[in-house]
Formats: C-alpha cells, structure tokens, sequence
C-alpha cells in the first residue's frame, strides 16, 4: 500500500493537514536535536524522509541521520530528495524491521518515529528493540496523530477523516482504499495513558506527552536510563 502512494504521499500530507504537519515536526525538533554535539539518530518509518530533512537542518555537521523503513517505495522517494539536498553524507537509508533491526546496542542516541509508530503490528517488541539500540541516557521522540479528547473536535475529526480525506486521496493517489485506512489506525492506536504505561512496560524512563493542535497530533517522549 506504501509503494503505491509514495509519490504523492508529501503532497497529500501537507495538503490534508493543512500545512500543520510541518509545524509539529519542528516542534519535535527541539527534543532531537543537539546542535552543538554530534549525535548519531535513527528515524524509524522514515517514510519519503522529510522528518530526516528536517533533522539534517539543524544538526551539528557531524551528526548522523540513518533512515529505515519497510517499504522500499517510500525509501526511492526519500534517496532523491536526499539526492537534490546534496546531504547524502548525512543521511543513509535502507530497508529493514523494527522489530529486528540491523544495528548494534547502544548505536543512536536519538530515535524517532513520525507518524509510523500506528503502522507497526507488534508495538511492544518494536520499542523494546528500539530500547536496545539507543545508548544510555539516550531518548525516543515519537509524533503521532490522535483523536481529539473533546466531543464537538472529535465530531468534527471523524467528519472530515471519515469522510473528506479518503476523497481527497482517492482524487490525488488513485488509491481511495489506502486514505480509509488512515483514520482507521489512528482510530485504532492507543489512547495517551495507554500508549505512554505501554512506553513505561517496555522500560523506558521519565515518559511524558505532549498535545498538538487541540490533540490532532501528540508527541510522546522517553528515556533510556541504563
């Protein structure tokens, strides 16, 4: 389904949030990068890789992004635009599980997920496996979209997710089935209390979350402490 809507996935993201999306990754930012220390960071479902671009253009010059993500569909989208920005000496991707990832322990010192995390079939072995590749004292940023909490916003959300964002990516796309999906897993993920006990469980420290646009979006935050 992600190789068939690779090339307009940018689009279609941009256009069905409203630019908001674009805003909340560079929130994110502030909890990933450290501009004047070189850090190694692993964007998992990195997708077509804006969140990689965005990452690259803050870091130190030493930093390091490595993308991976399942579909290699997505992945080709992500090695041209990294191509056009001239920063293949900073980022690198590849194609891989996160559920066995092919990297040693203590490898990142950050990892992130934008927007993926809802994709991933087995939740708790993935942040277990993720906990093993960030060194101590590294951090997870995940980005995720939510349901808004509110009645009259939850309203409103299931009208257009429903409803207007399967047109909108059927017109675009030609895959209408694939825009159905969307708000069906973000329906579908757990609640913020759920999901940041699920991070606790899994043994990351110092969980918090934080709400985007009313709760469109949260970003959930933890630690690895040993």
């Amino acid at each position: 389904m992600f190789d068939g809507i690779a090339p307009d996935y940018d689009r279609l993201n941009h256009l069905m949030s409203l630019g908001t999306d674009r805003s909340w990754r560079r929130r994110a930012l502030r909890e990933i990068v450290t501009p004047d220390a070189p850090q190694q960071i692993l964007d998992l479902a990195c997708g077509t890789g804006d969140f990689s671009l965005a990452i690259a253009g803050r870091m130190h010059p030493d930093s390091r992004i490595t993308g991976l993500d399942l579909s290699e569909g997505m992945l080709a989208v992500m090695r041209e635009k990294v191509a056009r920005a001239g920063l293949e000496g900073k980022i690198s991707c590849g194609q891989g599980d996160s559920e066995a990832m092919p990297f040693a322990e203590g490898a990142f010192d950050v990892v992130t997920i934008a927007f993926g995390i809802r994709n991933f079939e087995h939740r708790e072995a993935a942040l277990r496996e993720i906990l093993r590749v960030l060194r101590p004292g590294g951090r997870l940023v995940i980005l995720e979209l939510s349901v808004p909490e509110g009645r009259f916003l939850r309203w409103c959300y299931n009208l257009y997710f429903k409803h207007f964002v399967p047109w909108i990516g059927g017109r675009v796309s030609g895959d209408k089935a694939a825009y159905k999906y969307l708000p069906a897993s973000v329906q579908a993920f757990p609640g913020r209390r759920e999901w940041t006990e699920t991070m606790a469980r899994c043994g990351f420290a110092n969980v918090r979350h934080r709400a985007f646009t009313l709760g469109l979006c949260r970003m959930y935050l933890g630690e690895k402490i040993a």
